[in-house]
C-alpha cells in the first residue's frame, strides 16, 4: 500500500515584507548633526514666539519710546536744524536709527529669559536633549530678531504717519528685515553671553543698562560719524549698531551706504555672538 502524499507546506496569506515597510522592522539611521540643526533652530524659534503670542502687551509698551523719539526729538531737531542729516529732513534721518535702537532694546535684555529658564529647570532639560547648544542659542537669537521685526514694523508705521519718506520697494524691505534680524540676533547673543558670565538676573540688568545707552550714542543713530570726536569715531567703527543703522538708512531712505560691508559685518557679528553664547551655556546651567 503506497504512502499518503505529504501535505504541502502551509503558505501564509500575508504578503512577504516589502522594502516599503523595512523602516518598521529596523530603526532609521539618525541624521547627521548639520542636517538636524536647521529643524531644531526653527522649532526652538517657534517655541519662543509662542510665548510672545500669549502676551502682546510688550509690543504696545515698547512702541511708546520710539514714538516719543520721533515725535519729540525728531520734530524738534528738524526745526532747529542743529544736526547735519545728509540732505534729508532730520526726522527721515532719525527713523532708521530709532528702528535699530528699538531692536537693540528688545534683544539686549534677552539673557534675563535664559536665566529664568535656568532657575525654573527648563534649561537643564533642554541641555540633556540631543539638540546642539548652538541650535538652542540660534533659535533664541532669531526669535528675538522676529520680535524686533514686529517692533520695526510699528516704527515704520509711525514714521509713515509723520510724513517720513520711506521706500516701499519689496526687495529693499526684505533687506531691511534681514538687517533687523541679524542685528537683533547679535545683541541677543551678547546678552546671553553676559548672562553666562554674571549668572544673575540682577547683575545682567545692571550690565544691560550700563552698555545700552553707550552703544546707542556711540553709533550713527542720532548724528553722522563725521561730527563725532576722533575717539568716538573709533568706537563707532567697531560698534555693530552703526553698520545696522547705515544699512537701514541706505535701504529705507536712500542715503549713501555700504551695504555689502554692512551685511558682512552684521552676519559675522551674529555668528561670533552665537559661538560665544554657546560656549558659555554649560556654565550657566551649573
Amino acid at each position: 500500500m503506497s504512502e499518503a502524499p505529504a501535505a504541502p507546506h502551509a503558505v501564509s496569506a500575508d504578503p512577504a515584507p516589502s522594502a516599503d515597510i523595512s523602516l518598521l522592522l529596523r530603526p532609521p539611521e539618525p541624521r547627521a548633526g548639520w542636517r538636524l540643526l536647521p529643524a531644531r533652530v526653527v522649532a526652538l524659534c517657534a517655541v519662543e514666539l509662542q510665548k510672545f503670542s500669549h502676551d502682546r502687551t510688550e509690543l504696545y509698551t515698547r512702541a511708546v519710546q520710539p514714538a516719543l523719539w520721533l515725535l519729540i526729538f525728531g520734530q524738534t531737531f528738524t526745526r532747529i536744524k542743529a544736526i547735519p542729516s545728509e540732505g534729508v529732513p532730520y526726522t527721515d534721518y532719525l527713523a532708521p536709527g530709532i528702528i535699530a535702537q528699538s531692536a537693540m532694546f528688545i534683544a539686549i535684555f534677552y539673557g534675563i529669559q535664559i536665566i529664568w529658564e535656568r532657575d525654573a529647570g527648563i534649561l537643564n532639560k533642554l541641555l540633556v536633549t540631543p539638540t546642539p547648544r548652538a541650535a538652542l542659542i540660534t533659535g533664541k537669537a532669531f526669535a528675538s530678531g522676529v520680535k524686533a521685526l514686529i517692533q520695526a514694523a510699528v516704527v515704520v508705521v509711525i514714521a509713515a504717519l509723520l510724513g517720513v519718506s520711506l521706500t516701499w520697494n519689496p526687495l529693499k524691505l526684505l533687506g531691511v528685515a534681514v538687517v533687523v534680524v541679524l542685528g537683533s540676533a547679535f545683541f541677543a547673543c551678547l546678552s546671553m553671553t553676559i548672562a553666562g558670565i554674571v549668572l544673575s538676573r540682577d547683575r545682567l540688568m545692571g550690565f544691560g543698562q550700563a552698555i545700552t545707552m553707550p552703544l546707542f550714542f556711540a553709533s550713527n543713530a542720532l548724528y553722522p560719524v563725521s561730527v563725532m570726536p576722533g575717539w568716538l569715531q573709533v568706537i563707532s567703527k567697531v560698534n555693530p549698531l552703526s553698520y545696522q543703522v547705515d544699512a537701514l538708512r541706505g535701504l529705507l531712505i536712500g542715503t549713501p551706504s555700504h551695504l555689502a560691508l554692512d551685511f558682512g559685518v552684521l552676519a559675522l557679528a551674529a555668528a561670533l555672538g552665537i559661538a560665544a553664547a554657546s560656549s558659555l551655556l554649560g556654565r550657566l546651567a551649573r
